[in-house]
């Protein structure tokens, strides 16, 4: 295999110099570009009356991600809902919680941060509330099992799509030739085959993060080279790192 020398990375570039790609940049005398394959448009209020949801109507909304606040409270905004002070907010970690405190007046009581970043920690809590009613923001590409688990637990979780999961174009006068892929979705899985269509693997290395983005590679006929997290490498950078200190020498 041929020294890696060039890497993608389809997300945004890190607004801070301090991130794990520098290190790498650093260390590996790796070139590193930055492109987003996918990008999330928000839904309009005509468009999302047509599931015939009124947020009112639920006591407590479940958020996946920053994402989904934003989406959730603009949406709102748009349809002239005031979001009522009693609302309950649960959430799939203590980051997503916090970022609350972007439109509303933060209070413990009414934010439950699931304790390790997994949704089926929030049964227990959710089960306190017997009287609770739960909407969950999703967007239009949104996996249900995390429904079905809800349900499964006996808590009925009406899931609204409050955005849109779109491809990016690639730039037309941007070459792609990168030595590695590091992929984040499937959705960015899916953007790749969009928008090159004819386009080889052959010796081009592509990481991934996620059991979903990877077998999503496997179905789409991609050979999956690196995955993270792992019990050897949390993240994916550690994972890239080690496969450069091992194949870049």
């Amino acid at each position: 295999m041929k020294p890696i020398k060039k890497i993608l990375i389809s997300q945004p570039k890190p607004a801070s110099g301090h991130n794990p790609y520098t290190g790498l940049m650093k260390n590996h005398d790796v070139e590193i570009d930055f492109f987003q394959l996918i990008k999330i448009e928000g839904m309009d209020a005509s468009t999302f009356r047509q599931q015939h949801i009124n947020p009112l109507h639920y006591t407590a909304v479940i958020f996946s991600s920053t994402t989904a606040i934003d989406q959730y409270f603009h949406l709102c905004s748009d349809l002239r809902i005031q979001v009522p002070e009693t609302m309950h907010y649960y959430c799939i970690s203590d980051t997503v919680g916090n970022y609350l405190q972007h439109y509303i007046q933060y209070r413990k009581r009414r934010v439950f941060p699931a304790p390790n970043h997994k949704f089926e920690d929030l049964i227990p809590i959710m089960h306190r509330r017997p009287e609770e009613t739960f909407l969950m923001v999703v967007s239009d590409i949104h996996n249900d099992e995390t429904i079905k688990m809800f349900a499964e637990n006996d808590i009925i979780v009406k899931p609204a799509v409050m955005f849109k999961t779109v491809c990016t174009q690639w730039p037309k006068n941007k070459p792609f030739d990168y030595d590695m892929l590091v992929l984040f979705t499937p959705q960015g899985v899916m953007s790749l085959k969009q928008n090159f269509p004819d386009w080889q693997q052959n010796d081009t290395v592509i990481a991934c993060l996620g059991d979903k983005t990877a077998q999503t590679l496997t179905d789409e006929g991609f050979r999956v080279d690196i995955k993270a997290p792992s019990a050897l490498y949390p993240s994916i950078s550690a994972a890239i790192n080690a496969f450069l200190e091992e194949h870049n020498v």
